[in-house]
């Protein structure tokens, strides 16, 4: 059996978004070794907004850590103790100035299993109502809905870049639609 054994972990960093410690454990046939992993303390969500014409809700916006402008999905933390669901539908209305009225789990996945507990709960959001502009100004520069042709256009041509909204949205366009078919 191949399963890697944990001797004690001793934490290097910490803030209120990410902790880096090293875990000491031993891996059959390499022996042991000092890991790094990486921890967040808070469930990250992510959505996946559609509306009754098959559109999607997307934010155009820059991250600052690999100098690129993109289409993302609404995402964000959840706060501690707060259910996933109720977080997801925060950011979408703060985020986009629309507000959800169904949140339905889509999937679960471990991002970086290898590296870090990083764990996503993707959901689909329907019935959203317009309420206003969006809460957070420095989420995004622009907030659209997109075809589901121009959705596949952006994903293939490089235009969403951020693994979060990948995942989300292959996931929706393959098999949680595909599962949902007679």
């Amino acid at each position: 059996m191949v399963k890697w054994q944990t001797f004690g972990q001793r934490r290097v960093y910490g803030s209120p978004w990410v902790e880096v410690w090293l875990d000491d454990v031993e891996i059959p046939g390499t022996g042991r070794v000092e890991h790094h992993v990486v921890r967040y303390p808070r469930a990250s969500t992510t959505s996946v907004v559609t509306d009754d014409q098959g559109r999607f809700l997307l934010i155009w916006r820059h991250r600052f850590i690999t100098g690129r402008w993109g289409w993302e999905v609404p995402a964000g933390w959840a706060e501690p103790g707060e259910d996933p669901a109720h977080a997801i539908a925060r950011e979408v209305e703060e985020e986009t100035g629309w507000r959800p009225g169904r949140v339905e789990l889509m999937t679960e996945y471990d991002a970086m299993a290898g590296i870090s507990d990083a764990h996503f709960r993707s959901y689909h959001v329907t019935g959203c109502v317009r309420i206003g502009e969006p809460e957070d100004v420095s989420e995004a520069a622009r907030v659209e809905w997109h075809s589901e042709r121009d959705v596949i256009r952006l994903l293939t041509t490089g235009q969403i870049a951020d693994g979060p909204s990948l995942a989300a949205l292959s996931y929706y366009l393959g098999p949680y639609r595909l599962a949902a078919r007679p």
